[in-house]
């Protein structure tokens, strides 16, 4: 019996100490970009659109939800983050504009390895709050390219910049300002693709 106990104990010890180094749960909320957008009853157009994941930095490459609180210090809130990358928010949230306005109806993503007349991507150079004393406004400025998909040439670009004022420094407020910018950014850029793609001509 006392062999039986000396046997048993290293390995009570063990599993003991296998529970201690098991990964924690993440602690972290988990936010949706979300969106306030009504459906269109626009005449679709003929043309096919592929929306693509803008490229960005390193640190907005990520579910990190971003905050500048002075200067060109850029950092992230703590226990909060996207259910996605920032590029991947953006193109869906395209995706999503472009359904609900219902003009381009032939849509894919850089997910697929469908043929498109055009493709719609760019740089994201902010996606990210910042603070101006005790103000707060989200920041996305995006370097949007239209290129057309037969021969990759640029057929329009763009900048655009959406500042959305929050009048809370919580996340969920934070959060829901990051909707409203999504919103205004996503109506100037259906309008815009359409229009370009509308005008340029085919190939």
């Amino acid at each position: 019996m006392k062999r039986a106990y000396q046997m048993i104990a290293p390995v009570a010890l063990a599993l003991v100490s296998a529970c201690s180094i098991l990964p924690k749960a993440d602690p972290s909320d988990v936010y949706r970009l979300s969106s306030a957008q009504t459906v269109s009853q626009a005449t679709p157009v003929s043309w096919s659109l592929r929306v693509n994941k803008p490229q960005t930095s390193e640190f907005l490459d990520s579910p990190r939800i971003a905050v500048v609180p002075n200067g060109d210090l850029i950092s992230s809130y703590a226990n909060s983050r996207w259910s996605d990358p920032s590029p991947v928010l953006l193109r869906n949230r395209f995706m999503d504009g472009f359904q609900r306005d219902g003009r381009v109806t032939l849509l894919s993503t850089d997910d697929t390895n469908l043929q498109s007349d055009y493709e719609l991507g760019g740089q994201l150079q902010a996606f990210q709050s910042e603070y101006h004393g005790s103000a707060v406004e989200v920041v996305i400025r995006l370097d949007a390219r239209l290129v057309r998909g037969s021969d990759q040439r640029i057929v329009a670009s763009r900048r655009f910049e959406v500042r959305q004022p929050v009048s809370d420094t919580k996340v969920p407020a934070v959060v829901a300002g990051f909707g409203q910018a999504g919103d205004q950014l996503n109506k100037q850029v259906v309008d815009w693709v359409v229009a370009q793609g509308n005008s340029a001509p085919k190939r």
